[in-house]
């Protein structure tokens, strides 16, 4: 079941966890977004959406950010309106 706050004392919350990486993150190029979602197990995991498909920057995308797996989508360009 997926959880979106630390069951144990020493883990941190999955937003804690967001927001210690995002920066860094966001830093990378095509990243648009980071967010909080569900892998396909249905876990709770930090979501990084990519503008367009690139092998560098998924290079430098870890597969989990401490204890929560990362999922890395393909959005397309983010636009304010």
């Amino acid at each position: 079941m997926a959880t979106n706050c630390a069951n144990d004392t020493n883990m941190k919350s999955i937003q804690d966890v967001k927001s210690v990486h995002e920066t860094r993150l966001m830093e990378l190029p095509d990243v648009v977004s980071v967010g909080i979602g569900l892998n396909e197990s249905g876990d709770a995991a930090v979501i990084v959406g990519l503008a367009r498909e690139n092998p560098a920057t998924r290079a430098h995308i870890p597969q989990r950010l401490e204890e929560y797996p990362v999922v890395v989508r393909i959005i397309g360009s983010v636009k304010a309106k």
